[in-house]
């Protein structure tokens, strides 16, 4: 089984990922992580250097790769991964696609405090972080919207309720 977790940054793909990958017993991959560690160059510092399109191409290198080497595996994809080539239709049809359909306000706390840690978002002024995350999360809702799943009641959600939900679409 191959779940993909999909979502904009701060929606908990990483954190979902790595409790339900050991509570299944399955892989746990980073799409970004392995890209850092494959290129050997931070994301910002492959951007700057190469530009955005070698990051995508990239991207869409490893994530087929991961795929092609693993029959099992719970991967966390980077904010934008769906958005470019035909990564959600390949995400769907090697595996289970997931929304982690986190709410705009609690998108912003979460990134406020990681701001420092996200060197995407570290230019960006605080006030103006909210606007950055809707005008992001428009852009991006119609390829997000192609999950086999949406999860957006995450307050009152389990680790149960999560492997259920999935496991069930």
């Amino acid at each position: 089984m191959r779940i993909f977790l999909i979502g904009f940054m701060g929606s908990g793909k990483t954190h979902w990922g790595k409790q339900v990958a050991h509570r299944m017993q399955l892989p746990f991959f980073d799409l970004d992580e392995v890209i850092i560690a494959e290129l050997g160059k931070t994301i910002p510092e492959i951007f700057a250097e190469n530009g955005e399109e070698y990051f995508r191409m990239a991207e869409k290198d490893i994530l087929e790769e991961l795929v092609e080497k693993n029959s099992s595996l719970i991967l966390s994809c980077g904010g934008g991964t769906p958005c470019f080539f035909n990564n959600i239709e390949f995400m769907k049809k090697y595996g289970i696609v997931v929304w982690l359909n986190t709410h705009v306000e609690v998108l912003l706390q979460r990134l406020l405090k990681e701001k420092m840690q996200r060197p995407l978002l570290k230019d960006i002024r605080d006030e103006d972080l909210k606007n950055y995350i809707v005008r992001k999360l428009n852009e991006r809702r119609m390829y997000y919207e192609q999950a086999d799943v949406v999860i957006d009641k995450e307050d009152a959600f389990t680790m149960n309720d999560f492997i259920q939900t999935v496991l069930h679409a």
